[in-house]
Order: C-alpha cells, then structure tokens, then sequence
C-alpha cells in the first residue's frame, strides 16, 4: 500500500475484450456504443470470409479473463488480466475469435486462486516469449484451501512455480505497478477502509503444518486504466478486497476522482457475501461510472440489484463482450 501518487499516464483508447467469464451470450441487442460483441469487431478486423471459415462460439467457465489493449501517442500495449479456471479455455476462445495473444507483452493475475490462475502454463506455452513478465503477489504462492461447515479443509490447486513457468518470469509486488509504458496500473495491496466489505472466515492457508485462518486475500489487486477526458476505467478479478475498497483506493493512488467504468467480479456471491449487496449499489450510485459491468462472482442477486438500481450504467458482461473507451 502506498501514500504517494502513482503517475499513471493517460490513453487515448482503450480496447477490454471478455476472454473468459461465467456466461455465454450472443443473442441479445445492447445500445451502448462502448460495447459490442466481438463478431461484429471480428468482421471489420477478419474480413466476413475469416469468421465464416475460423470463428466459433467461445466457451464460458467459472473464471476470469480480460485482454486489454491500450493506444497511446501512437503507441499500443496488450495485456492479460486473469487466465481463467480450465487449462486451454482462455486459449481456445482467443484463437476462435481471431485474437493472437502472441501479442501479449505482460500478464498480471489479481490473486492466487486457481478460476483466476488455472490457464496460466496453457497460455504462456502459447505466447511462447521469453522473460514474459507475470505480474503477481507472494501470497499467490501459498498453500490455500476453504473449511466447509464441519471444519473438513478442501485444499485448493497449487499455484504454479517458478520452474513451471519458465521461459517467463514472475514480477513479484505488493506495492502499486506500473507497465506498458505507464499506462496500466496494477494497484497492488488494497487497503481494507470501509466497514462492510470483510473478509471471508472460511478461507484458509497452510502455514506450519496446520490450515489457518486466510480471510482477507492480500494478493488481491485490480488494474486501472486513465482513459484521457473519461477517468479511470478499474478491472476487478474478484474484488475479494471490496469492490469500493478497489475503487477509492485506484482514485487514491492516481489523484484521480473520475470513474468511467468498473469491470469485472464484485464477489457478491455467497450467503456471507450477500448482506453487503445494498450497501455496495450505495456506494456505486455515488461513485456513479458512466459505466459498470458486474461479472463471474458478482452472482445473479447482486448483478440484479446493481441493474435495478444503475439501468442506464448497467452492461451485462459475457465471453465476447468488447469494451471501448476513448477520448471524444
């Protein structure tokens, strides 16, 4: 955590493209300029011979990816946030909608869980470069798991190691990061202020042999973009921190108080989750983004109430949603 501003440069665009989430949905129309599905940006990128021969619908999962795409001063940098839960889904659903990650000069993981994390050796085989930096926690690579109700610990999937990775390399931070240029923030330990958004006590990690108490999930971080005449857009994995704790911490570190768009998972699933859905949607309405698109933990009964509250923010995210913020 950090008390000193992060220069974080302004974009000009920003392109955020769905790559893997808990839903598959191309059927719907949406009014909103700034997002389309990606058929539509295939076709104008392929040509309409390339989609009738290669594209396939993607696959959805319960997990997280964005690719991100940021255009600045003639400049552009692509960037993976999140790898998704399978081994080859994120890779499947980039070659089926025409994307090559071989253009991917950095990944960054929000936090060490493995629907955040389970495609990560798929997709550096695929990329296939060398010194790659992934971007992540030490905590990551702590032995985890969850207690269910009788104090039985189910030990989750081990993060991968160093040796696993290679050719790439980790870039371990707790502390706010900037790349691409300094134009994508990852903002690093996320300070824990309101009084709603707690931790989860039945997360664990092994430390000395025995599961101990883990609520709090310090890997937890978001990236922020400043999109120029917009303000920040957040991209969240799994906001285990708190979605509002993400966001006014990424306004904090950048002196920025304009959020355009927050995207991603507000984790608001789950019986211990759910009592904070009415206070969250309080905070969004004052925050206000011109934009919000809850996903993959978010869960139906918070995704309904932020749209019932915020229908003219509200965007419906899927595997395909392609998200473009730019100066007018």
């Amino acid at each position: 955590m950090t008390n000193h501003l992060v220069p974080l440069e302004e974009v000009d665009r920003v392109e955020i493209l769905s790559l893997m989430d808990n839903s598959l949905e191309f059927l719907s129309s949406n009014k909103r300029k700034e997002v389309q599905q990606v058929r539509q940006w295939i076709r104008k990128r392929m040509g309409e011979e390339w989609v009738k021969e290669h594209f396939h619908l993607p696959i959805a999962e319960h997990g997280f990816s964005m690719l991100i795409r940021g255009f600045h001063e003639g400049d552009s940098h692509t960037v993976l946030f999140d790898t998704g839960i399978s081994l080859e889904g994120v890779v499947t659903n980039a070659k089926g909608m025409g994307v090559d990650l071989t253009e991917v000069e950095a990944v960054a993981l929000s936090h060490g869980h493995y629907d955040h994390f389970g495609g990560l050796l798929e997709v550096l085989k695929f990329i296939g470069k060398k010194d790659l930096p992934i971007i992540v926690h030490e905590d990551m690579f702590k032995t985890r798991g969850v207690a269910d109700s009788n104090g039985t610990v189910r030990k989750f999937p081990d993060f991968p190691s160093e040796d696993q990775v290679k050719p790439a390399r980790f870039v371990r931070t707790k502390e706010p990061l900037l790349f691409a240029d300094n134009t994508i923030l990852v903002t690093g330990e996320i300070p824990r202020g309101t009084d709603f958004e707690k931790g989860f006590a039945q997360q664990r990690v092994l430390a000395n042999g025995a599961w101990q108490p883990d609520p709090w999930v310090w890997d937890d971080r978001a990236l922020v973009v400043n999109v120029k005449e917009k303000g920040l857009v957040i991209i969240s994995g799994c906001a285990h921190a708190g979605i509002i704790n993400a966001v006014r911490y990424a306004q904090r570190i950048t002196g920025t108080t304009a959020v355009h768009a927050i995207v991603g998972g507000f984790h608001l699933a789950g019986k211990e989750y759910e009592s904070r859905i009415n206070e969250t949607v309080d905070k969004l309405k004052q925050i206000n983004p011109a934009l919000v698109a809850p996903s993959h933990c978010t869960g139906w009964r918070g995704i309904f109430a932020i749209a019932s509250a915020m229908p003219q923010n509200f965007v419906w995210n899927s595997v395909g949603s392609l998200y473009e913020f730019s100066v007018e």
